[in-house]
């Protein structure tokens, strides 16, 4: 038993090639290059199995191609049948037969049974097409029969019957190999379970003879199967080896008439095997095999793994019963597994309603409230939420520890649709940035909220798991007796790892709730959405009525205050002597009158200030301050305040009539309420690009009562107080600056005094 090492066994199959070429290097050979396996034309090896023979026949009969083999198997040699009709081979009767197979909608491949006119010699041929010629397998029918369907089918039965009650993959693959043992008498029998598409596999279930090492348990290197290798087991379901030393019979010509390649063998029965294959078998004691495919959604799951400790034939019908079992055992594992999701998706839509039901239209805070029922959908680590470039982890693992991974994180996402789901359990894999974060950020599953870049994500850490290998995966190549290379396999050379920068994989069950989270909240998005609609179109229709109602109200009640005003002028004069309370009532109602029309003149000019448009542009500050001087000027100077300008050339993006409004309302202000002692000053500056500020040193507003007086007729103080006014000054400002799409805020002087400061963006609203 080696030492526990520590290795990452998911790197893609690439670096495990390579590593296995660089031991090779090592070793001290350059007669062998095990990278060759990995584009090795296995299709195109030129020769097939010589316990049968091959013809390959043109669309006009011809035979084209021929097996070195064909005296011995067919009694005619190669050099006699191409060039001949294959009707002169196989008769009449036996070309219909050939036809009919060949056209019949059976698939890739079919199989008749013939008897050659020749010899009378009986053959099973199994027929396909492969680069526009129809390819004849033959292989001779045993004197006596070794199989009938009709005594294999309830065998079978009872087997699928079986099957179908058990609960667990497990399960299923343990009696599959049992039963596959049965029927055809091989040694030993294996499931082998893929992790993923390029991944290494796992033995899950094992029917053995007695004597042989157990298998059950071991992982055995991505290498063992090459991609172009499994790409042949997702198109035929089934692979015989008879003999690991079988002399192989070669195509002659070697390559097809009119071109420089050899026939593609992809869709045979009988095809010749690879020397890095059947090196490996030697390897490992094994004279000859088969393998059946397990197929989930058309990609490779696994395999049925038979091997024997001597050379096995097996008859065309037996591997066909024996594909019809992979066939259905696919079958069986893809609805074992579609039940699971189906139990998964249940137990979960109770929390899912749940949650759907919490939602409201600030998705983070409904994250945040949610944060148990997300974790009782999808168990994870932490749940991440990324919106509007922010990312917020709303509950899981130590923040500090994830926040540098996260950061990496969103550049490996790829782009998503909203409510599309990504997943993946390795996601150093896909970009070699995340390898540093693997311990504490190694799966995400990925729900997109929207088309803009927001997302929700649960992630899982690093799962370091103990595999037992069969060998050392980083080493799938060595120097051995008579020039072997590959590592034998096996018990004895058991290799201890851990995994390293894989989470817990996600299950399909999983996605689907995510999937399911995300159309929940992509409704609710939309109703949200149409409700703000409605409710804005409500409002922009109210804001009309309001600024139609206020000019309108405006412009009637003057001419009534102004019938008032000059009624009591003229009662004043027509009267004659009138004694001190009755001219006390009328100097009030000339000065209630005086102030009501003040407080229109407010309102209209506050109104007005929604309507027209602005024409900003760059102006120095310094010129807009001067302007606002002209007006408040003498009221600074009434109260003796110091006036501070902006140096010549800061710029702003404003209108300038606007601008200088504003200027104006808060150099009053500087003035009205100036402190009593001196000095007194106000300055007007620019800071950060954009923002403006004007700071005087008087008696301050109260921080309880800085966003109030920035509503329209808001006063602290009593009316007649710091030389009166309506309370609409700051108001005015505010509306003006919010025009421009900026933001108007109060703060207060160190030493006492107010600080206004408003923005004034370039992009200011020009509407």
């Amino acid at each position: 038993m080696h030492d526990d090492q520590v290795l990452d066994d998911q790197e893609g199959l690439g670096a495990e090639w390579a590593r296995a070429a660089q031991a090779e290097a090592e070793a001290g050979t350059t007669s062998f290059d095990m990278t060759v396996c990995l584009t090795e034309p296995i299709h195109l090896l030129g020769g097939i199995q010589s316990y049968g023979a091959l013809v390959a026949v043109d669309d006009a009969g011809v035979i084209e191609v021929a097996s070195a083999n064909t005296g011995a198997v067919l009694g005619s040699a190669p050099e006699v049948l191409i060039g001949t009709a294959v009707e002169a081979l196989v008769g009449a009767e036996g070309l219909a037969a050939v036809r009919a197979t060949r056209d019949a909608p059976t698939g890739d491949r079919g199989l008749c049974a013939l008897v050659l006119p020749s010899s009378g010699e009986s053959f099973d041929v199994t027929v396909y097409r492969a680069d526009g010629r129809t390819v004849l397998e033959f292989e001779r029918r045993p004197a006596q029969e070794t199989f009938r369907f009709s005594q294999f089918y309830p065998r079978l039965r009872t087997s699928l019957t079986k099957l179908q009650h058990e609960r667990t993959v497990v399960d299923v693959c343990a009696s599959a190999v049992a039963e596959i043992r049965a029927l055809t008498g091989y040694d030993r029998v294996v499931a082998y379970r893929f992790e993923g598409q390029a991944g290494p596999g796992e033995v899950i279930a094992e029917s053995v003879a007695d004597g042989l090492e157990p298998w059950l348990g071991l992982w055995f290197p991505a290498t063992d199967i090459p991609p172009q290798a499994r790409r042949l087991y997702e198109r035929n379901w089934i692979r015989v080896i008879h003999d690991v030393d079988d002399e192989t019979a070669k195509l002659l010509p070697e390559f097809l008439p009119g071109t420089s390649a050899p026939l593609d063998l992809s869709d045979s029965a009988l095809r010749t095997v690879s020397s890095f294959h059947l090196e490996y078998l030697r390897n490992i004691g094994v004279a000859s095999s088969m393998s059946v495919s397990l197929l989930h959604s058309g990609s490779l799951w696994g395999l049925i793994a038979c091997h024997g400790v001597q050379p096995r034939r097996l008859d065309p019908e037996v591997r066909a019963a024996c594909e019809f079992f992979g066939v259905t055992l696919s079958l069986q594992l893809a609805a074992l597994e579609e039940a699971q999701t189906s139990r998964a998706r249940h137990d979960t839509r109770t929390a899912l309603s749940r949650l759907v039901t919490e939602l409201n239209t600030d998705i983070t805070q409904s994250v945040q409230t949610s944060v148990d029922l997300l974790h009782e959908l999808i168990d994870a680590g932490a749940v991440v939420l990324r919106l509007g470039g922010r990312t917020t982890v709303v509950s899981g693992q130590d923040h500090a520890a994830l926040a540098p991974g996260l950061d990496a994180l969103w550049d490996v996402v790829p782009a998503l649709d909203a409510g599309e789901v990504w997943s993946t359990d390795n996601l150093a894999s896909h970009d070699d940035s995340m390898t540093p974060h693997a311990e504490h950020l190694s799966g995400a599953l990925v729900l997109a909220l929207g088309g803009t870049g927001d997302l929700i994500a649960w992630v899982r850490p690093e799962r370091r798991a103990s595999r037992t290998w069969a060998t050392d995966p980083s080493t799938p190549v060595r120097l051995g007796e008579r020039g072997e290379r590959l590592t034998p396999r096996g018990s004895s050379a058991v290799y201890q790892a851990y995994t390293r920068g894989c989470s817990v994989p996600w299950t399909t069950s999983d996605e689907a709730v995510a999937g399911e989270f995300g159309r929940a909240i992509t409704t609710l998005v939309l109703r949200h959405n149409a409700r703000l609609t409605a409710l804005n179109e409500e409002l922009n229709r109210a804001n009309r009525d309001l600024d139609t109602y206020a000019h309108v109200a405006a412009h009637e009640l003057k001419e009534p205050l102004r019938g008032i005003f000059n009624s009591t002028a003229f009662i004043r004069e027509d009267a004659g002597d009138l004694d001190d309370t009755t001219v006390r009532r009328l100097d009030t109602v000339q000065r209630l009158a005086q102030r009501m029309d003040e407080l229109i003149n407010s309102l209209l000019h506050f109104a007005q200030l929604g309507h027209g448009s602005l024409r900003p542009r760059r102006i120095d500050l310094r010129d807009a301050a001067l302007a606002a001087l002209e007006i408040a000027g003498p009221r600074l100077a009434e109260r003796e305040v110091e006036v501070v300008l902006p140096r010549p050339g800061l710029l702003v993006h404003a209108d300038p009539d606007r601008l200088s409004e504003v200027l104006v309302n808060l150099l009053v202000n500087a003035a009205k309420y100036a402190r009593e002692e001196h000095p007194r000053t106000v300055e007007i500056a620019l800071g950060e690009p954009d923002v403006v500020s004007v700071r005087d040193n008087g008696i301050g507003i109260p921080p309880e009562h800085r966003e109030e007086v920035l509503r329209l007729f808001r006063r602290l103080h009593k009316r007649d107080a710091h030389g009166g006014g309506h309370g609409a000054g700051l108001a005015i400002v505010h509306r003006i600056v919010e025009r421009h799409g900026g933001e108007v805020r109060l703060d207060a002087t160190p030493g006492g005094g107010t600080t206004v400061t408003f923005t004034l963006p370039q992009a200011a609203d020009q509407a």
